[in-house]
């Protein structure tokens, strides 16, 4: 057996940037070259030394011909010497000045972000900056756009700044745009004026300073959707089609402003509220102050597509970050789960107070979930002051591991605790930058207890725990056996406190335990031997847990528990148990739980059921595929029939490609892929014009085995039309497809999946065609040269690594 090491190679450690100078304000006046995509700018930055004298101001400026230097004194101009070597711009100032001595620089400049390596990471997936879409309108379908990204030392792509996340400037931009644009930028719009040439300036005024990665612009053919909350702007801007789906989809956002002000204790702090919907976007979103950019792929949503789930997921996590990175940033790039962590939870607390606590707790599963897979490859601290690049940082741990740390650190101080502290933390650190113990201490301000082992454990140690539990009744007491399994040569043994339910007689009684070692035991005395004993039945532990219960046991749980995970954790472990009568029995009230979650787990757990009541589980399975309120349910459900061979669920599913829900459909047409009736055909046939990606999704998987030449049109449409998740599954599918036609109809094809895998921006569509022409080397076998020259020529790292894997 390997033991795996996750001690990651010794990189170098990486502070907060040292402050020599303190920006103080920036002004821009920018416009656009679109056809050679460059930003003309005049930068006026304001600065004072920090601490100690300063002769030279050396501001980030990444890949720019800077025109002239100035310094400007009382209305005058003065040339300032400098060196720029295409990433800093080093300026000799005239004399000395101390840090009572604000000064004014005035830079002259050309962006030219292109002609700058891409960069980015596997969160934000470029870092050039400055972005234009379709600059020359070519594209048909897309509109022409621009748009920035600063996060993470993207802003001095398009303006001279000290880019770094412990700074903070007050700022003011003015873009001059072509008449027929909106534009969007931090704070309010002070004016906007007409220009004798067609075009207009707007500028926009940020008063209250940020960090230079949260500036932002956008600029395009938007329609502006107005709301408001407390007398502030609140508006949404989406391309002019989707005007009437900004509000379904937005529209919570005074009440998700409301909640956040009242649960944090301090109203939002900032002077409007925008959210625009951009093409192309390299992120899912991005928490630029008081001026939220989403992709479309992530946020954007039909009123149909709104059936299936909206986004609020999204749009809470970026607006807490309003606070939890903006009003107070982390020190840097190392400290970033002060920023990402409370996003995610933020995520939480909205679906907690908007959809309950079972809705927040399955988001908290799939987060779990989400950080464990990642967690099989690499372990790292949260806060981490080593790594490879800043980029390293945008991950699971930060993320999902992250919110689910808070999740047990308010569940261990308890509510009131919990957000007492975090409204001190913001007030005392409102508009500064912050490193992990200074959370700490308010915490310990407000609880009075030391909490190092904590924050130790947690956010400055890698892992997590691997507890077995297991339990024995006698003589009036439940012994209980808790062994941490995790390897402690690279993770601590842990100190867990958690609580532990014993239930006798139907009624549960909560015994407080914390565990220290790796292998402990305790005694809970009980009346009579339980029907249950639960660890850990709060389920709030980030931990990998098993626990040795009885079949009897786990259907006592579900009938008796009282959350969401603690049900959906008896239908997991039951699943290879099925051939009892009571299990069978639980299943299928799991069925009509009010809960939809709890549905659609008792629906995935009956797939390939073969146990006692066979006729009427499937006979349920169908009414909850056919008549389920919930489309999510009804479409696990379809999926679960599907899984049974040799039965014939076709009216189902030939019913449900009339459903409402895309989901739903989309399920079926899947289900209907490996043997569809001739009326389903038909009806298929008809959705081709779709671009739901979803239903696109399903019917490339569909044509992969009921597809004719008749259908290769559709697939090259598909390839200039559908997003970047939908290109990764639809390039391979495509290669899977052209095995069934003939060799001499595939050059097309073949050409354009080629250079999708040199040039696509997106790193995920570059590896669905490479996958996509893997398949197809199988019996032709001159692409395996391509292929390697794809892979010669590959930079990407990630891509590497797969590729390499792949060989």
């Amino acid at each position: 057996m390997i033991v795996p090491n996750w001690l990651p190679p010794v990189n170098p450690i990486q502070p907060a940037a040292t402050l020599l100078h303190d920006l103080v304000d920036t002004r821009l006046d920018v416009r656009f070259d679109w056809a050679k995509q460059w930003l003309l700018g005049t930068a006026t930055v304001t600065v004072r030394p920090h601490f100690y004298p300063q002769t030279q101001l050396v501001l980030d400026a990444k890949g720019f011909d800077v025109k002239s230097v100035k310094l400007v004194t009382g209305g005058k101009e003065k040339t300032l010497n400098f060196q720029h070597d295409k990433r800093r711009l080093a300026i000799t100032l005239d004399r000395a000045y101390a840090r009572t001595e604000p000064y004014q620089v005035r830079i002259q400049y050309v962006a030219k972000p292109n002609e700058l390596p891409t960069g980015g990471s596997a969160a934000i997936r470029a870092s050039k900056g400055l972005y234009f879409i379709n600059p020359l309108g070519t594209e048909k379908n897309k509109p022409r756009q621009l748009w920035t990204q600063g996060e993470t030392e993207g802003s001095s792509c398009w303006f001279p700044t000290i880019d770094r996340p412990n700074q903070r400037m007050t700022q003011e931009i003015s873009l001059t745009v072509e008449g027929q644009f909106k534009t969007l930028s931090n704070g309010l719009l002070v004016t906007s004026k007409k220009n004798n040439d067609g075009t207009r300036t707007d500028t926009w005024k940020q008063s209250l300073a940020h960090a230079p990665y949260l500036a932002m612009m956008a600029v395009g053919d938007f329609a502006v959707v107005n709301d408001s909350w407390h007398g502030k702007a609140v508006d949404y801007y989406v391309e002019p089609q989707n005007a009437a789906d900004a509000r379904p989809l937005f529209g919570r956002t005074p009440q998700m402003l409301e909640f956040f002000s009242k649960k944090l204790g301090m109203e939002f702090p900032w002077e409007k509220y925008s959210q625009v919907v951009v093409r192309d976007y390299i992120s899912g979103a991005m928490e630029n102050t008081s001026a939220t950019v989403h992709g479309t792929e992530m946020t954007l949503k039909t009123r149909r597509q709104l059936l299936d789930g909206n986004s609020d997921d999204v749009i809470a996590h970026e607006l807490i970050h309003q606070w939890f990175g903006d009003l107070v940033t982390a020190e840097s790039w190392s400290n970033l789960p002060l920023n990402e962590a409370f996003a995610n939870y933020g995520e939480y607390l909205w679906n907690e107070f908007k959809y309950g606590r079972d809705a927040a707790d399955l988001w908290s599963q799939k987060q779990a979930a989400l950080y464990f897979e990642e967690a099989q490859s690499k372990r790292e601290p949260l806060v981490r002051y080593r790594y490879a690049d800043k980029e390293d940082m945008f991950d699971r741990h930060s993320y999902q591991k992250g919110g689910q740390v808070l999740h047990m650190l308010r569940n261990y101080v308890g509510d009131d605790a919990f957000f007492t502290a975090l409204n001190r933390y913001l007030t005392q650190h409102k508009f500064s930058a912050v490193e992990l113990a200074e959370l700490r201490m308010v915490f310990e301000e407000v609880t009075g207890e030391d909490l190092m082992w904590f924050f130790d454990q947690w956010f400055l140690q890698r892992g997590h725990p691997t507890v077995a539990v297991a339990h024995s009744y006698a003589d009036g007491k439940v012994t209980l056996r808790v062994v941490q399994k995790q390897d402690t040569l690279y993770q601590p043994v842990y100190r867990l406190p958690v609580t532990v339910t014993t239930w006798v007689n139907d009624k549960p009684t909560d015994h407080r335990l914390v565990v220290t070692k790796a292998s402990q035991t305790f005694q809970l005395p009980v009346s009579q031997k339980p029907g249950l004993v639960q660890f850990d039945s709060d389920k709030t532990l980030l931990a990998e847990l098993t626990e040795e219960k009885s079949q009897d046991e786990l259907v006592y749980q579900f009938y008796h528990a009282r959350n969401f995970l603690s049900k959906t954790q008896a239908i997991a472990e039951l699943k290879p148990k099925v051939a009892d009568l009571g299990v069978s029995s639980m299943m299928r009230n799991a069925l009509n739980d009010p809960f939809w979650g709890v549905r659609a787990a008792a629906a995935e757990g009956l797939r390939r059921y073969r146990g006692p009541e066979g006729g009427a589980v499937r006979k349920d399975l169908e009414r909850v595929a056919s008549t389920d309120k919930d489309s999510r349910v009804r479409a696990v459900t379809i999926a679960t029939l599907a899984a049974f061979q040799n039965e014939d669920f076709s009216k189902v599913f030939s019913q449900a490609l009339n459903d409402s829900s895309y989901l739903v459909m989309g399920a079926a047409i899947t289900a209907l892929t490996k043997s569809p009736t001739v009326a389903a055909q038909s009806r298929i046939e008809a959705l081709r014009t779709e671009k739901n990606p979803l239903i696109v999704g399903a019917l490339s998987t569909y044509f992969t085995l009921n597809g004719t030449i008749d259908h290769y049109q559709w697939y090259l449409t598909q390839l200039d039309d559908a997003d970047a998740a939908t290109l990764y599954q639809l390039l391979q599918d495509f290669g899977t497809y052209m095995l069934r036609i003939p060799a001499v109809e595939r050059d097309k094809a073949l050409k354009k999946m080629e250079q999708m895998a040199r040039t696509n921006p997106h790193y995920e569509v570059r590896l669905g065609a490479y996958h996509g022409l893997r398949t197809l080397s199988a019996n032709m076998p001159a692409l395996k040269t391509t292929l390697a020259d794809i892979r010669s020529k590959e930079k990407d790292e990630r891509l590497i690594g797969i590729y390499n894997l792949l060989q």
